[in-house]
């Protein structure tokens, strides 16, 4: 193990016993250096990483602290597996199972704000794809906002956050740049049946129209895939 490693899990081993929480402000450099054993240069090296991570917070002339350790910083990274290259049919599978049950708490604890995120990204969404040359920038914007609104209205901050960190946006982008001229009506049709279902609060209903309508974006991807492969022999 590195020393920058050890000094990662000797803060991390601190914050979860107690012995530093969420809004704490590090002891200083010298003193903790000496506390974990390291010098100070792998401290500041940790201290790095663990900013990086969503776990400390650098403000400049004030110190460091630790975050509020909200789930939805702390699951960032996962942005970067749901948009590395390759096979996407598993982690779309793992998001299809999430966000078929975020659609069925929508519908029993969604409330009128969220109802109304939802209906402006599907309002943004139709009001792009009329246009000649649809943006993908504002049809992905908008296809997250609409998501998003979904897993927020499941009032589970943990899922809500994982549903965001696998949203795959450089994926999700091409995916509309090649597709939406083939397939915008109906993701807009789809996005309009889950968002009936949640509003009438039918738990069943939701979940059956996400998991549909993810099953459908799972076979655009796997028919692309293979026009890809095709097309490369």
């Amino acid at each position: 193990m590195s020393r920058t490693q050890g000094v990662v899990e000797d803060i991390q081993r601190l914050i979860l016993d107690g012995g530093l929480r969420p809004g704490d402000r590090l002891p200083a450099e010298k003193e903790l250096a000496a506390e974990l054993g390291v010098s100070r240069g792998s401290l500041r090296e940790g201290v790095r990483a663990l900013v990086v991570l969503g776990i400390l917070e650098a403000r400049h002339g004030d110190g460091t602290y630790v975050t509020d350790l909200n789930p939805a910083t702390l699951l960032t990274p996962l942005a970067f597996v749901a948009d590395v290259p390759g096979d996407r049919v598993q982690l779309h599978a793992v998001r299809r199972m999430l966000e078929t049950e975020a659609a069925g708490l929508a519908a029993l604890r969604r409330t009128d704000p969220q109802i109304a995120r939802a209906r402006a990204a599907l309002d943004e969404t139709n009001r792009a794809l009329v246009q000649a040359a649809p943006d993908p920038e504002v049809l992905v914007a908008a296809d997250l906002a609409f998501h998003r609104a979904v897993a927020d209205a499941s009032g589970n901050s943990v899922l809500a956050a994982l549903v965001d960190g696998l949203a795959g946006t450089h994926a999700r982008r091409r995916a509309w740049e090649e597709l939406h001229d083939v397939a915008g009506d109906r993701v807009t049709a789809e996005h309009e049946a889950i968002l009936a279902a949640v509003v009438d609060r039918d738990p069943d209903r939701a979940r059956l129209r996400m998991a549909t309508h993810l099953l459908a974006v799972e076979d655009l991807i796997a028919g692309r895939s293979t026009r890809e492969q095709t097309a490369l022999r």
